[in-house]
């Protein structure tokens, strides 16, 4: 399917989400005839509706409206676009506050209009389909509280989320790719393989890393060092907070401060946990003044940051309030633009695909209507990003106006083994900043200039790329990334010495192992093993003890029989250095 097909079928999704939204507005309106509503747009995958009624949705009534929206759908009534004067419409919602509310936010120029099917009408700008005949397929799926206007100091609303799509056949797929997910959930497989936990305690949305959950962390920073080092950054520590005045001079204070956290005073100063690393990278580059020679200047760092995220957006690790960024900023001039641009887009596909990543997305947002930076530097820097990504011959949407203020960027999706896309790495410029804390370089005319700089980060954090990988593996991770890779199977209590030299022997290695000494039978302990999803399990025997092999079992169930403990330590060890995922 090439680009304009995806558009189109884009399109037609978002027109059917849309109007099954209205029905099912509709027919919750007839059902529950105290219910407000609220707003019901299309999303990536469905739809919503809110609705403010006293008593919350449960599962038999999301049975009976659904059924009810099939009647609605047979009828196949036309969907009717109108427009109405602001008086107009706000008589005809004097019983719906919330339609009031959303109505005294529209501009006085902005046209007003509504759509009906039967006796329902609702304000909306559409797009729908022709009639309520042309919704092929849909499922409403869950019912979930929801504020209004994501505000938590407002009214709980109940959310009904559904889905729908052009035909049955899409329709099954996508609950079959939902109900994979359901199996993959991070969260549940967190909990089951002890890789990290949150508590109420603690506050939520900050993770405890366990030690299984820690040591993937451990091999994922490692590689990661490796891979920037080689590529000529260079790798920092900054403070976890700063003084009020570097965040006034940053303009995150007027920009982001409902996304940081309260400050602490000492000494008479306020200081704020940082939400970002940036600024610190910034004083690094203001230590010592800079010349055109000591440029491009590429500064990593694994910093972590907090942010103010509300409640009811934390998702486990995929949403948190406290994460670790691999944050770099790139520091260079106009000409070194491009060179650095594609370097970034090559150290995101080797990263990627080195954990099974190999189908990407690109998405480049451009100059939005209020911005920094003059015509020549937005000119410069959108057209280096279309030089980079044409010149790889890699396809990508434009999205217009969809930079932020202080410059335009790239976003790249990865697509995991059940067909998601993730949003993960960002190659962003920044016209703001530079400017802001008086960024300089000497260049070889002698003269003073203010250096492109460039934010980037690849797996976006490591929270949310750790709940990326745990569901895109299903809990399975490869060899190399397995926390334990091997789990050593003595059958009797004689045979946990020689168990206990092979494990010595693995660890010399370089090879993750544990030895599962409880007093069970072999196959429960081979059993514990596979649902613990460990690559290897060396089952040991007086058969084995006395030919000096192990009996290698893999998570999968197949059998490899005897080997020497150096056939299968080759093996393993090839799994490793390849990154064979």
């Amino acid at each position: 399917m090439n680009s304009e097909e995806l558009k189109n079928l884009r399109d037609l999704r978002e027109r059917i989400r849309h109007s099954t939204a209205h029905v099912m507005a509709d027919v919750v309106t007839q059902l529950y005839p105290e219910a407000k509503l609220a707003i019901g747009p299309p999303t990536q995958d469905g739809f919503y509706y809110d609705f403010m009624v006293d008593t919350p949705f449960s599962d038999e009534d999301l049975a009976k409206i659904e059924t009810a929206m099939g009647k609605v759908i047979s009828q196949d009534l036309p969907f009717i676009y109108a427009e109405y004067t602001r008086e107009e419409i706000s008589a005809m919602n004097q019983l719906e506050p919330l339609k009031l509310e959303v109505i005294s936010g529209i501009p006085e120029l902005e046209v007003i209009s509504t759509y009906s099917h039967g006796e329902f009408e609702d304000l909306c700008a559409g797009p729908h389909v022709e009639s309520t005949g042309k919704i092929p397929a849909f499922k409403l799926l869950t019912v979930a509280g929801a504020y209004w206007r994501g505000d938590e100091n407002r009214q709980m609303l109940q959310r009904i989320y559904g889905t729908a799509f052009e035909s049955q056949a899409s329709l099954d797929e996508h609950l079959e790719r939902l109900e994979e997910a359901q199996r993959r959930d991070h969260r549940s497989l967190g909990k089951e393989l002890d890789l990290f936990s949150i508590h109420e305690e603690t506050g939520p949305g900050l993770i405890i890393w366990h030690p299984k959950g820690a040591r993937v962390r451990s091999i994922l920073e490692d590689f990661w060092r490796k891979e920037h080092y080689k590529r000529g950054y260079d790798l920092v520590y900054t403070p976890n907070i700063g003084r009020e005045n570097l965040w006034q001079t940053s303009g995150h204070l007027d920009f982001f401060q409902e996304n940081m956290f309260p400050p602490a005073e000492t000494d008479g100063q306020n200081y704020y946990l940082k939400p970002m690393n940036c600024p610190f990278h910034i004083m690094y580059y203001k230590s010592s003044l800079r010349s055109y020679r000591d440029l491009p200047m590429k500064i990593g760092e694994l910093g972590t940051v907090y942010r103010y995220e509300r409640g009811g957006t934390l998702h486990g690790m995929l949403r948190v309030r406290g994460f670790t960024q691999d944050d770099a900023h790139i520091f260079c001039t106009p000409d070194q633009i491009e060179k650095e641009i594609d370097g970034v887009l090559d150290l995101t596909f080797d990263l990627m695909e080195a954990f099974g990543f190999d189908d990407f997305t690109m998405n480049l947002s451009t100059r939005p209507d209020k911005a920094v930076g003059s015509d020549e530097q937005w000119q410069l820097a959108e057209k280096s990003l279309m030089n980079t990504l044409d010149s790889r011959g890699l396809d990508y949407q434009i999205e217009e106006g969809g930079g932020a203020f202080y410059g335009p960027k790239i976003d790249v999706n990865i697509r995991d083994a059940i067909g998601r896309s993730w949003q993960c790495t960002t190659v962003q410029f920044d016209f703001n900043l530079p400017e802001r804390f008086g960024l300089t370089y000497i260049g070889d005319d002698g003269g003073s200039h203010q250096p492109f700089m460039v934010h980037r980060v690849i797996f976006g954090s490591l929270e949310r790329f750790m709940g990326i990988l745990i569901e895109h593996y299903g809990g399975a991770f490869p060899t190399w990334l397995a926390p334990t890779q091997v789990q050593i199977i003595p059958i009797a209590d004689r045979h946990n010495k020689y168990a206990t030299s092979l494990h010595n022997q693995l660890s010399e290695s370089g090879i993750r192992s544990g030895i599962d000494t409880r007093s069970e039978r072999m196959n429960a302990k081979v059993r514990d093993a596979q649902i613990n999803k460990i690559p290897y399990m060396f089952i040991v025997g007086d058969r084995e003890v006395e030919s000096e092999t192990v009996g290698v079992r893999l998570r999968s169930g197949e059998d490899l029989g005897a080997l020497s403990l150096n056939e299968i330590k080759k093996r393993i060890s090839s799994e490793v250095e390849g990154k064979i995922t």
